[in-house]
């Protein structure tokens, strides 16, 4: 496992990258993107929901919640970002997919 100051430094890059993204998206899609102390919001009027992008430095994951569910990344050596296991998405192509999902169009981010 890495160490705490690598994890911060890695997910804050990546959060910062993510929030780049998402603010350039924003008005073309409809939603609103929030950082604050470290987490991503992203809120959706219609359909109303609200995604949550958080570091987890105990752990070192990336949390993202949407869509009633909790998605848990780690880093990825090989992709050299954060991946959920499961899926195997990055975790811009993971919020991709789900803002694509709450508003029923393919975003690209």
């Amino acid at each position: 496992m890495m160490d705490e100051q690598n994890f911060k430094k890695r997910a804050d890059d990546a959060l910062t990258s993510l929030h780049r993204a998402l603010v350039s998206a924003a008005d073309d899609y409809g939603f609103d993107v929030d950082l604050n102390a470290g987490a991503l919001g992203v809120e959706f009027e219609d359909p109303p929901a609200k995604f949550v992008i958080s570091p987890n430095t105990p752990v070192r994951q990336i949390w993202v919640s949407a869509h009633a569910k909790s998605y848990k990344l780690d880093w990825d050596i090989v992709e050299n970002a954060f991946v959920h296991a499961e899926s195997g998405d990055t975790l811009k192509q993971l919020v991709e997919k789900a803002i694509s999902k709450q508003l029923k169009e393919e975003v690209t981010l």
